[in-house]
């Protein structure tokens, strides 16, 4: 059975993979060798040549320019920041569409997340029954984090876990309803 150490050691782990990847794609995007491959409708429209063409040896395969490592992820404000039509025409359609998902899923899993830390977890923790039951019951500390540490006869306790299926439904149809 998992513990929550080892759903911390996991999280950890997926955490700093996630910055890994992220360091890497932004540390990649910058080498001119990889410009046709972060680029592409730069080179198709013109905007950009080359940098084989031109420079000296080294600079055409790494960024020389030190200014650019220290302001590496500027780009990500921006593309917030960016109109889908602005998104498309700069990066194309793939890019606008995997933003919108991407927000998508920050406007459901969020607030859910919120309810669940602030509201759910402390009410289900601070029931205890599962420390009463029959010893030959095997239970995790993740068990004492689920409505099943809640005890039957209590239902005061059961209206945070309705009230918040609720209100992740109202907050679901207002995100779905942003879709166009």
């Amino acid at each position: 059975m998992a513990t929550l150490q080892d759903i911390g050691v996991s999280a950890f782990i997926n955490i700093l993979g996630a910055f890994a990847f992220l360091l890497a794609f932004a540390l990649l995007r910058i080498q001119p060798i990889n410009d046709r491959v972060y680029f592409p409708k730069w080179y198709i429209s013109g905007g950009r040549t080359s940098p084989r063409r031109s420079g000296n040896f080294v600079g055409k395969f790494v960024n020389l320019n030190f200014w650019t490592y220290l302001t590496f992820l500027n780009w990500m404000p921006q593309a917030m920041r960016m109109s889908e039509a602005e998104i498309i025409q700069h990066a194309g359609l793939d890019s606008a569409v995997f933003l919108r998902i991407y927000l998508l899923g920050l406007k459901i899993f969020l607030p859910i997340t919120i309810l669940a830390l602030l509201i759910l977890i402390p009410v289900n923790v601070s029931s205890g029954t599962l420390f009463f039951l029959k010893k030959e019951l095997v239970v995790s500390d993740i068990d004492t984090l689920s409505i099943s540490n809640v005890r039957p006869q209590s239902t005061s306790v059961f209206y945070p876990h309705r009230d918040g299926v609720f209100v992740h439904d109202v907050d679901l149809l207002h995100a779905l309803q942003g879709i166009s």
